[in-house]
């Protein structure tokens, strides 16, 4: 179990993220084309993985956008921005933004968030996904991870771009 907090009180996580030099756990996610994707769907790309709350706060919107600015410049990558809320949400959002450049994937009927270790177990965002980056290689090995220890701030962007520079 990992401690985060939310606008500086305490919540906690199911587990710890996975390893570096780990396998991914598998997944089977909705995109917002009500279609499923899982790890194999990405195989031979290194993949982003940036998990969050909800699309609907401020933050995670922002990293969304950060994301789909930088995720134009990274050769071979993709990036799954990856939550509870349904594709519909999603499809609203990215539609309204412009966002082309990043996969949005719903973890609302999975096991992800568990398997990942980044359920969030306690206060009222109990049950939803925590503001992390999971960075994986094209075999899916785990090469960097952020669990993002306030809630309401945002990732460290540079720090996994770096990753992906180290690893190419």
């Amino acid at each position: 179990m990992s401690q985060i907090t939310l606008k500086g009180n305490p919540i906690n996580t199911s587990g710890e993220l996975p390893q570096n030099g780990t396998q991914a756990p598998q997944f089977t996610l909705i995109n917002s084309a009500l279609q499923e994707k899982t790890l194999e769907s990405y195989t031979g790309k290194r993949k982003i993985i940036s998990t969050f709350p909800s699309i609907d706060t401020p933050t995670c919107a922002t990293a969304i956008r950060e994301f789909n600015q930088k995720a134009a410049q990274l050769d071979n990558t993709v990036v799954l921005c990856i939550s509870k809320d349904l594709p519909f949400a999603f499809k609203r959002f990215c539609g309204a933004e412009n966002i082309n450049n990043v996969e949005t994937l719903s973890a609302f009927n999975s096991t992800f968030a568990k398997d990942y270790g980044l359920e969030i177990t306690d206060s009222v965002l109990k049950g939803l996904c925590s503001r992390t980056i999971i960075i994986l290689n094209e075999n899916n090995q785990v090469i960097y991870t952020e669990q993002v220890r306030e809630t309401a701030e945002e990732p460290n962007y540079q720090a996994a771009l770096n990753a992906l520079v180290v690893t190419a």
